[in-house]
């Protein structure tokens, strides 16, 4: 089975078990993955959101199912090239989009994001490619 990396916003929507059909339909068949960036972001929103026990038990079960992908050198030169480029064609990203990029770019794996517009600069230029719902 091939890997499918989860943005952040999609990790949680199938977290809370409120990916539409159409999305759990192109995700099925592919094993889940997020990257250690998104493990940062859901961590944070567990701490400012004051998550009880039974919600960070829920958390911790659903995380054991996901492959975790680290930052590595390969994805950290990666993501200083995604940035040049971006910043040289006039486009800045977010350093934590970039990031994601990155780690899909290096390993090519697809990213499911329901925020296409942040990574759309990344799919044109950079060949990263996108899971839309």
């Amino acid at each position: 089975m091939s890997l499918v990396v989860l943005d952040t916003d999609v990790a949680s929507a199938v977290l809370r078990r409120r990916a539409s059909d159409g999305l759990s339909a192109q995700l099925a068949g592919h094993v889940p993955a997020i990257t250690f960036v998104t493990l940062g972001e859901l961590t944070k929103w567990t701490l400012v959101r004051r998550w009880g026990p039974r919600s960070l038990a829920t958390m911790r079960t659903f995380l054991a199912g996901l492959v975790v992908l680290p930052y590595d050198q390969r994805v950290a030169n990666r993501w200083g090239e995604l940035q040049a480029h971006a910043q040289l064609r006039g486009r800045p990203r977010p350093a934590n989009d970039t990031w994601i990029a990155a780690c899909c770019l290096v390993r090519e794996i697809p990213l499911a994001t329901f925020n296409v517009k942040d990574f759309a600069d990344y799919e044109q230029h950079e060949g990263l490619e996108l899971i839309r719902e």
